[in-house]
């Protein structure tokens, strides 16, 4: 059996991983907790709750082995667990504290006195959920349209509207474009 480095791609870490190979894990684990951990600060807006989605989402990963095959890349693949785990960790949060922490998805972990960003979070808190994930995906996770229909389980033409209509949006924003483009 040979030992997981860091020079190995995704579905070769994961065949090791399907032959008991320990350190294939840790490799997968250290190329993508810092992802998770980003992407679930911006759902949930709390370091704690993101590291508690973390670990929970690389147990989720544990337990597809051994067999787990992956049909797309990474991120594909745990957007979905991260998302459902950050909403759920979310809820329980609101429910702690009756409603007094309200969720900034965007602007909390990454406006930090830019007034572009400023603008654009708050054009964001403007978009339905559905819109303003989309747009996210898009141009901040820089996933393409049929990696957040897989990651979303939606149809493509779905999300092409959705990314259409959040566009639309925020069009008319100099911030939002510059910010877009740059994505």
């Amino acid at each position: 059996m040979s030992q997981a480095d860091d020079s190995q791609t995704d579905l070769e870490l994961i065949a090791l991983i399907n032959d008991g190979d320990q350190y294939a894990f840790t490799t997968l684990y250290n190329r993508y907790k810092d992802w998770v951990v980003g992407l679930a600060y911006r759902f949930t807006g709390h370091h704690d709750d993101a590291l508690d989605v973390m670990q929970e989402t690389f147990s989720y990963l544990v337990r597809k082995f051994p067999g787990f095959e992956l049909t797309a890349q990474m991120t594909t693949f745990l957007y979905p667990a991260v998302r459902n785990l950050s909403i759920a960790a979310r809820k329980k949060r609101q429910r702690a504290t009756s409603g007094e922490e309200n969720f900034d998805l965007f602007a909390e972990s990454e406006a930090g006195g830019d007034p572009d960003r400023d603008e654009f979070a708050s054009l964001l808190k403007s978009l339905s959920d559905n819109h303003r994930e989309i747009l996210l995906m898009r141009f901040v996770d820089d996933m393409t349209q049929p990696e957040i229909s897989e990651a979303l389980d939606l149809p493509l033409g779905t999300v092409k509207s959705r990314l259409h209509h959040a566009v639309q949006a925020v069009k008319n924003s100099p911030a939002a474009m510059k910010l877009m483009d740059q994505g």
